[in-house]
């Protein structure tokens, strides 16, 4: 469920903090824990190194993610195959 209205998009005052201070042009990558927090529009072209459990995963932000959440953009899975008799025999033929 997403948040309400009345209380407005969740966005962390140190990584906002951190954003602001950086200049124009500035290829630092700011590293986040906190995946709930929300895309702003002063966050677009800036990389965000996103924590997903085990290691940090660069994240450029650009104007199509604005509104969403940045765990979003950092995947805490990994999909490897599914098993069987069929999948090993269309690996090999490939």
């Amino acid at each position: 469920m997403s948040r309400s209205l009345k209380k407005g998009s969740y966005i962390n005052p140190r990584i906002l903090k951190k954003v602001l201070a950086l200049k124009p042009g500035e290829k630092t990558v700011i590293k986040v824990w906190d995946r709930a927090c929300s895309i702003t529009p002063e966050m677009v072209g800036i990389t965000i190194a996103v924590h997903n459990g085990k290691t940090h995963v660069p994240v450029y932000v650009v104007e199509n993610m604005v509104g969403h959440c940045l765990g979003e953009f950092s995947p805490t899975r990994k999909f490897i195959s599914h098993g069987g008799k069929v999948a090993k025999a269309q690996a090999k033929s490939k």
